[in-house]
This record gives structure tokens, sequence and C-alpha cells, in this order.
């Protein structure tokens, strides 16, 4: 039980035996917006409805039985609201009992919670550039996954990657027309995604180059010729470029799909949800009829034998639940495939699944010139936002450190570089549209990673200088710590086990 959660138990205790009733809950109380208005606020319009008396009148009864609990300092009415204004040394001094105790572990539940949960994320493309929106899936999944974690529950991150399908299509008859037989750059995945953008331009050009695009689709799906082969050798180009992005960033996955794994399943499926009447054909495509349950049509398979993307996602399903025995499974991608994934869900609950899907979504990320977009070639992609940032921090480095060896330079330049892109795409709520400005990310002053690594680093500096044994033989003097702004932060580490849970 975390410290608050004990002194709102405490608190919902004694007030209930005061009322002479088991009204009021722990989880009743909440925190005010401005740390002014106290530390825990209970609303009183349900409690007042109750006992027929005014909201306002409750809470000043209440005020004055709450300054008998010993973490209560002072109580006070702000309309139908009773504010707590909490003892902060009573608070830090259980808290760093606590931290010393549990060190780097301290607000994790320590207890296994006896579920097993599945979270996929970073569902890229091959033969597409890796951009910045595709960082904030990756950081936000991650996010995601080590909180649960933290928890307690048993976790397997995963990683989804979608390398067949029409955009393949189309890089690869983009690169056959206009660049085979050039030399290749270093990072044959980014020139990847330079082709699909150069595809998009000339099928918005000429419609009817569409065709070719489509004939080669099928190709590829036959497994079999040179087609199959380039998208061989291309897809590993792909797949050699997300794993060097994942281990500069850290990321690790405990498995990776890959969409074309699952198309040959898929199509068996077809054939068993067509006998069960799950799929039906319209006008020559394979569909699944949604419309009584408010979902539309979810089109499986193309008039012309082409498959899309529920043809691999329903195989995959069901092997992550089969396989890993999951509670539940979790897919982090973007808002705008919402209706998808209930349309996916709900086929998957007429097959006889039941266990726990969630969409965990995400808005977009644009830049402040405005929305990306792949096929027109406006985006930052993963390398020039690494280079620019690492430009960046490298000079803002050098500056404050001339004395420095350059690699301690690199060293720090790259953790600046690195804390800005993930600050700054996890710092916004997942319902939130980004607008990512480069120039903002480093800044080392305001709501920052850079500030926040350097008030970290300043910390490691002082404690540095101090004799350790001399440290751990010290006294803490809690009382001391009286000033507003560290009063709020001892909340905020008070609240942080609750925060993950």
């Amino acid at each position: 039980m975390t410290i608050l959660t004990k002194i709102k138990t405490s608190l919902a205790e004694k007030l209930n035996h005061f009322l002479g009733q088991n009204t009021i809950q722990p989880q009743d109380f909440t925190y005010p917006p401005q740390p002014e208005m106290g530390d825990l606020s209970l609303p009183c319009f349900a409690l007042a409805k109750q006992l027929g008396k005014n909201p306002a009148e409750v809470a000043s009864q209440l005020a004055a039985e709450a300054v008998n609990n010993p973490y209560v300092r002072t109580s006070r009415v702000i309309g139908p609201y009773l504010n707590l204004v909490l003892d902060k040394t009573l608070i830090i001094s259980e808290l760093f009992s606590q931290i010393k105790t549990e060190g780097d572990q301290f607000g994790f539940c320590l207890e296994p919670q006896n579920q097993r949960i599945m979270v996929e994320y970073s569902n890229v493309n091959t033969h597409k550039e890796y951009h910045i929106g595709h960082l904030r899936n990756l950081f936000y999944g991650d996010a995601v996954q080590r909180m649960l974690s933290a928890s307690g529950y048993q976790v397997i991150p995963v990683s989804y990657i979608n390398d067949f399908g029409i955009h393949v299509a189309k890089t690869l008859w983009a690169y056959l027309e206009y660049y085979q037989g050039e030399a290749l750059p270093k990072n044959k995945g980014a020139f990847l995604g330079k082709v699909y953008v150069r595809a998009s331009q000339e099928l918005e050009r000429d419609k009817n180059k569409q065709q070719l695009v489509n004939f080669l689709m099928k190709k590829i799906e036959s497994r079999q010729g040179d087609e199959f082969r380039l998208w061989q050798k291309t897809r590993q180009w792909s797949i050699e470029q997300f794993n060097q992005i994942y281990r500069d960033l850290g990321i690790k996955f405990s498995h990776v799909f890959y969409e074309s794994e699952f198309i040959e399943e898929g199509r068996q499926m077809i054939k068993e949800l067509l006998l069960r009447r799950i799929l039906s054909e319209s006008e020559g495509a394979i569909v699944a009829n949604l419309e009584k349950y408010g979902l539309g049509v979810l089109v499986f398979q193309r008039s012309d034998g082409t498959t899309l993307y529920p043809v691999a996602d329903l195989p995959l399903a069901r092997t992550k639940i089969e396989k890993y025995n999951l509670d539940i499974s979790i897919y982090v991608v973007d808002v705008r495939q919402s209706l998808y994934f209930r349309q996916l869900f709900k086929v998957l609950e007429l097959l006889g699944y039941r266990q726990k899907m969630v969409h965990l979504a995400y808005d977009f990320v644009k830049l402040p010139e405005g929305m990306m977009s792949s096929r027109r070639g406006r985006v930052i992609t993963y390398e020039e936002l690494k280079d620019e940032l690492l430009k960046k921090a490298r000079q803002e480095t050098q500056r404050r450190h001339p004395d420095w060896t350059q690699e301690a330079i690199e060293e720090v330049a790259w953790k600046l570089a690195k804390g800005a892109l993930k600050f700054e795409l996890l710092k916004v709520g997942a319902d939130q549209v980004i607008t990512f400005d480069i120039n903002q990310a480093l800044r080392f002053d305001g709501f920052t990673a850079a500030y926040l690594q350097y008030a970290y680093a300043r910390m490691q500096s002082i404690l540095a200088k101090v004799n350790q044994q001399e440290l751990q033989n010290l006294v803490p003097e809690f009382e001391v710590l009286s000033e507003p702004a560290e009063e709020e932060l001892i909340m905020y580490i008070a609240q942080f086990p609750e925060a993950i849970e």
C-alpha cells in the first residue's frame, strides 16, 4: 500500500466513523488542480445528497474532524469541496525509508499479477521511410509495456512488421523502373523510402501504371521468380534499418512477427470463415459484412485475388492467443485504424475468441509547417532527425564544455539527442496531436528533456563531492523541506506509485 493510499484509507475510516456511515471510499479523494488549493480534496456532492444536507455544510463538518488525522496539517472548505493540506515531513520521512529499501524499484508493484499481456507496437512497413510518426508509436508502446511490467504483469513486448502488400509492390515497381543498376547508398533501407515517394508521385501522374503495380503484387504473392527474390533482398534492407534504429534507442522485443508469415494461413482461414458464413463474396471480393453491428464492411480479399491486412492479422491474433496463452492482447496503432480494429475484434469474437483485446490509439505527429505525408515525401525521417538533433546537441555541448574531449562530447550529445526525441514524443497525451519543433526539443529551459538531464547532472555532481560513508551516517532533517516547490515535489514523488498503478 502506498503512503497516499494509506492516508486516504485512514481518512475514509475516520470520517465514516464520524458520520456513522460507510459512505466515503479511499478512491473518492482526488488531487486539486492547483497546489495552493491543498494536497487532497473530497467532493461532497453525493455525500450531501445521501445526508440530505448542503454540500458546503457537510464539507465544513468533515473539515473539523479531518485535522485529527496525524497526516493532516490543515483543512479548508472551498465551496462543496473539503481540501486538506498534508504534513509533508511525515510523508517524506516514510518515502525516504521506502526509497532506501526499494531503490530503483520504488513505485513498482512487487506482487506478481497473474495475467499475461502482449503489447504489440512498432508496426512499421518495410519498403517505406521510418519517420518521426513511427517514433511516437515506438516510444509510446515501450512506455506502456514498461509500466505494465512495473505493475507486476507478465508482459511480452512484440513488433509486427508489414512486409507484404501493395506498398511493397509500389516500391519494387519504381525500383525496377527508375533505379535498377544504380549504385546503392550505404543505408539501403532509407533509400527504399525515397523510392516509395517516387513511386507515389509517378502513380499520381499516370493512374494507368497502377496495373503494372498490381501485376507485380501478384508475382510477389506467388512466391516465385525474380520479383519474389527481389522482395526477399529488399525486405532485408528494411529489416536491417529497423534493427539499427532499435539498437540506437535501446528497444528490445521478445519476438518480431512478419505479415508475410501469416498470408498463407490467412488464406486457409478465409475458406473456414466462408463455410461458417462469417465471410461472404461480394462483387468478386471476400468481405465480412458487419453492418448489423454498426461496423460497416471489412474487405479481406480484393476481386483480383490480392489480399489486405486482415488476412494476416486474423491468424496472427489467433497465434498470439493460443501460443502465448494471453489474457490481454494490446495493439498500439494510430487513431486512423480505430474502426479497423473494432472490425477485427468483432470477427475474432465471432470466431469464439473471448480474450480481451485492446486498441491503444494515439494521434498524429505534425511539423510546424503542417501535416506529414509519406506519399508526398513530406516527413522527417529518423536519419534526418537523428543527424539534426546530434548536430545541435554537439554544438551546445562544445559551447558549454570547450575543454572536453571529442569522445565525451559525442557521448553527451547523443544522450541529449535521444532524450529530446523520447521526451518530446511522450510528454503530450496520446490523444493529442504533437507539433514537433526540433529547436524547442533541445532547449535547456522549460519542460524539456535537456532541462531535466541538466538538473540530474547537477545533482549527481553535488553527490560526487560528498563522502558516501558520511552520507550514509547522516540523519535527515526533513522539516527543513518547507518551500512550496519542495513540498510540491514531495507530493509528486508520493503520487508516482499511484501513477504506475
